[in-house]
């Protein structure tokens, strides 16, 4: 009998193992996921407050009181949202130079800008011109087509194509990532002239027209400001619009979206997105 008893406290011992084991491990779980749960509430959160700067940037740019207009020419506009601080910048894409429009000349003068040596941004402009066009001659300063590419072991030729993304700029010879990352900003697809436009251009795009020193910084002084006295005309109608939320304990979300005012066919639709990119929260 006592060993069955014996036996018996065993299995009874061996049962509050396994029990408090699975007790753990259920809590384990639940903690892990709490914190989940806890991390996708503040990531929607951050998420949702920024695209209220992008709402909100749209409606601005809407109104037809010039002293409530916000001007898309990269200055700064910031809110509060329930809790965060929504930092929003709007620059109309007519002031960005157009990659499959672009005069080499300007194109060449924005690399300088950027920290090209001339040579190099001569070379890279051509560049950038051969991959659009629809020839096989390559462009004054260099330039690179389909022979260019295998020299330098490329699966693949210039486009002869337009850009359809930005991002193509990656695909093109002689750009590097660190250079994609400077150009980027100040590009676009989007509007088909050939110089940007200087109501709203970036400080580094008016330098990159020939703008005097003086003058640019007279600009970018009025846009620090932001007075009404000093706001741009209207816009073309296709914006960049940058929006960051943030809040006091650290989260926080981007948004960088393209989009053109207007429904595009859609009843009720107050723009049309082209291009859409939400950055994590921290």
């Amino acid at each position: 009998m006592s060993q069955i008893r014996g036996v018996a406290l065993l299995l009874v011992l061996w049962l509050l193992v396994l029990m408090t084991g699975l007790v753990s491990a259920f809590a384990l779980t639940a903690r892990v996921e709490g914190l989940q749960g806890q991390w996708l509430g503040r990531s929607v959160a951050a998420r949702l407050a920024a695209e209220s700067g992008v709402e909100l940037a749209v409606a601005r740019l809407s109104v037809q009181d010039p002293a409530q207009r916000w001007q898309p020419d990269g200055r700064e506009y910031a809110f509060g949202f329930d809790g965060w601080r929504v930092k929003v910048r709007i620059q109309d894409e007519s002031g960005k130079a157009d990659l499959n429009a672009i005069a080499p000349d300007v194109m060449a003068s924005l690399l300088v800008q950027l920290g090209e040596d001339p040579a190099s941004a001569a070379r890279i402009g051509a560049a950038i011109t051969d991959w659009h066009d629809d020839d096989d001659l390559l462009s004054p300063g260099g330039g690179a087509e389909d022979p260019q590419y295998a020299a330098e072991d490329l699966p693949y030729g210039a486009k002869d194509r337009p850009f359809e993304l930005v991002s193509e700029l990656r695909l093109v010879l002689g750009v590097t990532p660190a250079l994609y990352s400077r150009l980027a900003p100040y590009v676009t697809v989007y509007t088909g002239m050939n110089r940007p436009e200087g109501s709203f251009a970036p400080a580094v795009i008016l330098r990159a027209l020939g703008t005097d020193p003086a003058r640019v910084a007279e600009i970018e002084a009025q846009r620090a400001g932001a007075a009404p006295e000093n706001l741009a005309a209207s816009g073309s109608g296709t914006y960049s619009i940058s929006s960051e939320a943030i809040r006091t304990d650290g989260a926080r979300a981007r948004i960088h979206a393209v989009v053109r005012l207007g429904a595009g066919g859609v009843a009720g639709q107050m723009y049309t997105p082209l291009a859409w990119r939400t950055g994590n929260s921290d």
